[in-house]
């Protein structure tokens, strides 16, 4: 008898994780178990992708209000939910008032009194699973208002740079019997805030279909990011956000043209961000050099045409873009972040820079200027093991409750 099987997550809009929750769909076991994916809010460009082997639940109502700002959920009807909204948001900047805390970091702690307050207010589901996989942040409706034998949350980030309530999420996450971390470096991360947890973790890397990949990378040419005699193209992919700093990616572009390299450097993705990304690119005079592209549903042709690809990040759990462009044999660099030891190999895959523009403008002028570097990270990157087998025989095991 098939083993019922739940994952949760809050919408497949562009994303790594969201990419990576495709990835992971496609190699199911779908002969061993049947699976429900929960979309709190059903929609995103990436909805697609996913496998139609699977069954995609009814959206519920209140679980859609998290992705909908106060005055929408009001027009929805939902009340209450817009009340425990609203006194969240006012204990956490009151909390936050005089803080030196990113944006980014307090956006999470809204995130975590948002599902604190609002989860009672939502309906629990029905049916009973055998396991159910909570595969975003936060893990509170999973944790709450799923009835399953065994339930696992996933870690994507690292979770030192969060500005939340940690006795609040421990409380979360341990109710889990299982937790996956998508590298080691992640894991250790984790466990630097939840050191009590260290039995239940367990590494299972991003899932990611190779065949997909180079596939779509054929699907077009490029047109907005064409050749230019003399020109290396340098290709960042991310969502604009105080962790993947496009910022910082603006100033290395800067040191890179004074120095007199003639560079393209385009950047696919979109968020919170880009306005200010765009105005620091008009402040420092690189607008013909540093080119914002938007959002991409198919970035991997521009992945494939890009001669560097250039991670810039202050912190990641592992960058599935990063990983996306070793499979399409691209010379990498990525700053040095605390799970960026976890994600390559420096010398061998990749090279990882100082977090520091000037040092990251060094390395890249060195693997523009070095053909064999470029041409050793490439075909290293391109021969790399990328099966998913090792990595889905965790979850199963995760979901039976051997690991």
């Amino acid at each position: 008898m098939k083993k019922k099987v739940l994952i949760t997550i809050n919408s497949m809009e562009i994303g790594g994780i969201e990419r990576s929750l495709a990835g992971m769909l496609g190699a199911f076991d779908y002969d061993k178990y049947d699976v429900d994916v929960l979309l709190f809010s059903k929609k995103g460009e990436f909805l697609p992708l996913i496998d139609k082997r699977g069954n995609l639940l009814p959206e519920i109502p209140q679980c859609a209000t998290m992705l909908m700002s106060v005055k929408e959920i009001i027009k929805k009807g939902h009340l209450l939910i817009a009340l425990a909204r609203i006194y969240a948001k006012l204990s956490v900047e009151q909390k936050y008032k005089y803080s030196d805390e990113t944006q980014d970091a307090i956006v999470c702690a809204h995130l975590q009194a948002y599902w604190e307050r609002c989860v009672p207010l939502m309906p629990k589901l029905k049916k009973e699973y055998d396991a159910a996989i909570s595969f975003m942040w936060p893990h509170h409706f999973t944790e709450r208002n799923v009835r399953a034998k065994r339930k696992i949350a996933w870690v994507h980030t690292d979770y030192t740079k969060f500005a939340i309530d940690n006795k609040k999420d421990l409380e979360i996450w341990s109710r889990f019997d299982g937790i996956a971390a998508v590298s080691a470096e992640c894991g250790r991360a984790f466990l630097k805030v939840y050191p009590s947890l260290s039995k239940r973790l367990v590494t299972v890397e991003n899932i990611i279909s190779k065949e997909l990949v180079r596939s779509q990378a054929d699907e077009f040419m490029p047109e907005d990011m064409p050749a230019e005699d003399g020109y290396t193209r340098l290709l960042t992919v991310g969502r604009f956000c105080y962790a993947k700093a496009f910022d910082v990616a603006a100033e290395i572009c800067k040191i890179l043209v004074g120095r007199g390299l003639k560079i393209r450097w385009y950047a696919v993705g979109y968020g919170s961000e880009v306005q200010r990304v765009e105005k620091k690119i008009q402040e420092l005079g690189i607008a013909d050099s540093f080119i914002i592209l938007g959002k991409k549903l198919n970035p991997y042709p521009y992945m494939k045409n890009c001669d560097i690809y250039v991670q810039p990040s202050r912190y990641e759990g592992k960058a599935v873009t990063v990983r996306e462009a070793q499979i399409l044999g691209k010379p990498v660099i990525i700053t040095d972040f605390t799970t960026a030891r976890g994600q390559v190999k420096d010398g061998f895959d990749a090279v990882i820079s100082p977090m520091a523009s000037e040092s990251v403008a060094d390395d890249i002028e060195r693997m523009i200027n070095d053909g064999e570097l470029r041409e050793k990270l490439s075909r290293n990157a391109y021969n790399s093991d990328y099966s998913a087998d090792r990595h889905m025989k965790k979850i199963y095991e995760m979901i039976e409750g051997q690991g």
